[in-house]
């Protein structure tokens, strides 16, 4: 079933949107590496990369419904070097609660059409939304835990260290 231009428009919204993510937590990561946390880079690099994959995931599904991908404006985001790491994570957990938003809306959208070939698609993201929210309100906690202690941080730091990328590709 071919997308209704509406709906068509507001998946069009949502890849924009992750490919946003994608550069917030690029940004996110620069910070991190010059202020010489590695660790806490590589895992925001790696949340980049997987914001990729979910931008994929919703150009394949408007492509396979005979849709028009077309990606808008993405603003650059804005980072101080000078923000604490407990600041980067904060700034990367409001903007997964942004995206949790925007898909609900989406899924909202979806219903109103009656589009039910959307909702297979639509449920994996708000399950993963959950997931990615914790994950980071989790970081988020143990930061604040942290406070100003080098020790708490660097332990931190080389436990986020361990994340891997898969890369951008499903």
């Amino acid at each position: 079933m071919k997308l209704a231009d509406a709906l068509e428009a507001k998946f069009n919204e949502q890849i924009t949107l992750e490919f946003e993510a994608s550069m917030t937590y690029r940004q996110l990561a620069v910070v991190a590496d010059v202020q010489s946390f590695p660790g806490m880079a590589q895992w925001l690099r790696a949340q980049a990369d997987e914001e990729i994959v979910h931008a994929n995931k919703f150009i394949d599904h408007v492509v396979d419904r005979g849709g028009h991908v077309q990606i808008g404006d993405i603003p650059a985001p804005k980072v101080g070097v000078d923000v604490k790491p407990l600041d980067l994570f904060k700034a990367a957990l409001a903007h997964e609660q942004k995206v949790s938003e925007a898909i609900r809306e989406l899924y909202r959208a979806a219903d109103a059409q009656g589009d039910l070939d959307s909702r297979p698609l639509l449920n994996w993201f708000l399950d993963e939304q959950i997931e990615e929210e914790a994950t980071v309100g989790e970081i988020v906690d143990q930061l604040v835990l942290a406070g100003d202690d080098g020790n708490g941080l660097l332990r931190l730091d080389a436990e986020l260290g361990s994340r891997t990328s898969s890369g951008t590709e499903a």
